[in-house]
């Protein structure tokens, strides 16, 4: 029988670089996973043994990559994979899956996209940081999220340094200080009925190009942006707070009852309601 460490993050209110879950598994013989695909960016780092990798390219098109140990492949937002364990040595890996404003720029300083998801390191010494670094957060989940988040970002650095001889610079790009700009502004709005238009405007630029940048440089559109951040806020007041849902919904942007509903469940697949049980959180209001 495999053995497996799971753990979900306890927070999303990191923008630069946010945590999801992590684990740890030694899988059993022909053990697979998918097919499925993730909102996030999922590493995993394959520790022992061997495996294969079944992910879809640019082009839609499933290619075979086979995983050894040392080795890890990256799995990219809403991209399609299964991974199997090979049946006479299946492997032991450790994974990570994450995403943030810093997220697509420091995979492809790392040489990774969607046509090469495969990691191999250049430097053994960083790479068995990075490994530590992984393994660490899976034992530590316990701690702090912002413990947490501080070896997320001690791993990423190794992670980019063990795979890539680039140069990594601290300059700060124009996009960056557009898509700053842009999350400040629903962090400070997302209660008020705002639009993308004024969210665009609040960057000095037009809805078109604000729209392309955005979903570039974070995977994903502002509309879904506003969304994720709404809800996330909503998760925070339904667990933290004896709110009505009615309350909490207005308190993050729905005045209407039902479309707030109808938003939560899309998110997470149940109701306001229901997460606030399934979650601990506070009793409603009568």
């Amino acid at each position: 029988m495999s053995e497996v460490i799971f753990s979900i993050f306890p927070s999303e209110n990191f923008v630069d670089m946010g945590l999801y879950q992590f684990g740890w598994e030694q899988c059993d013989p022909s053990q697979s996973f998918g097919p499925a695909a993730r909102n996030h960016y999922l590493f995993h780092l394959c520790l022992s043994g061997t495996g294969t990798l079944y992910a879809e390219n640019a082009k839609g098109e499933s290619i075979t990559y086979k995983i050894k140990s040392g080795q890890g492949f990256m799995i990219f937002p809403h991209q399609i994979c299964t991974y199997i364990a090979d049946h006479d040595i299946p492997w032991e890996y450790v994974w990570i899956e994450f995403d943030g404003l810093r997220a697509k720029e420091t995979i492809e300083l790392a040489g990774l996209s969607i046509d090469q998801p495969v990691y191999r390191a250049l430097y053994k010494d960083i790479a068995e940081t990075m490994k530590n670094e992984m393994l660490y957060i899976v034992n530590h989940k316990e701690e702090s999220p912002f413990h947490l988040i501080g070896h997320l970002y001690l791993f990423i650095d190794s992670f980019v340094r063990s795979s890539t001889s680039t140069k990594i610079t601290g300059g700060t790009r124009l996009r960056d200080f557009y898509i700053k700009e842009a999350i400040t502004f629903i962090e400070q709005n997302f209660q008020n009925d705002i639009s993308i238009e004024d969210i665009a405007v609040s960057c000095g630029l037009n809805r078109s190009y604000f729209g392309k940048i955005f979903r570039e440089e974070m995977g994903k559109s502002p509309q879904e942006f506003l969304i994720s951040y709404r809800m996330t806020k909503a998760t925070e007041l339904l667990k933290l707070t004896r709110l009505s849902i009615a309350d909490i919904g207005n308190g993050v942007g729905y005045p209407n009852q039902l479309h707030f509903s109808r938003a939560f469940k899309n998110v997470y697949g149940v109701s306001p309601r229901q997460w606030r049980n399934e979650n601990g959180g506070g009793k409603t209001k009568p």
